[in-house]
């Protein structure tokens, strides 16, 4: 009976041990990570290749230059990861997915998301790319 118990309590206790991320869940700070800005640029690199945790939650600042009209490419990681909200001009977005994004001139969006599905995806514009690797 002191066996069953004892098993019961490291089962029920375990897990919530092991992953105690707070009252917000995986929204807490304790989880977030925020990762290299993106230039959104026609002479510029997009950015450093990320690397990301599965249930890990990530904000990422977005940068347009102006320098062209471009569009940020990315269905297949957009379908790979829950989006918390998109913060445009203080105006924050939650939608349910999410295609692209263009840049018709200069700008800033604010990115939150949580990653979900394991994988390598790619983001790209029409002047360079990234590899993001969901583990």
């Amino acid at each position: 009976m002191t066996r069953i118990l004892l098993a019961g309590l490291l089962l029920a206790a375990g897990p919530a041990a092991a992953h105690d991320l707070g009252f917000a869940g995986l929204l807490s700070a304790s989880n977030k990570t925020d990762l290299p800005a993106l230039t959104i640029s026609a002479t510029e690199p997009l950015g450093e290749d990320w690397t990301l945790t599965s249930g890990g939650y990530y904000e990422v600042e977005i940068v347009a230059d102006g320098s062209a009209e471009l569009q940020l490419d990315g269905a297949e990681f957009f379908r790979a990861i829950w989006i918390d909200e998109i913060v445009i001009n203080d105006m924050e977005v939650r939608p349910m997915a999410l295609h692209s994004l263009e840049f018709d001139a200069s700008g800033e969006v604010e990115f939150g998301f949580v990653a979900i599905k394991p994988g390598v995806y790619e983001l790209k514009t029409q002047t360079g790319s990234i590899k993001v690797t969901i583990q």
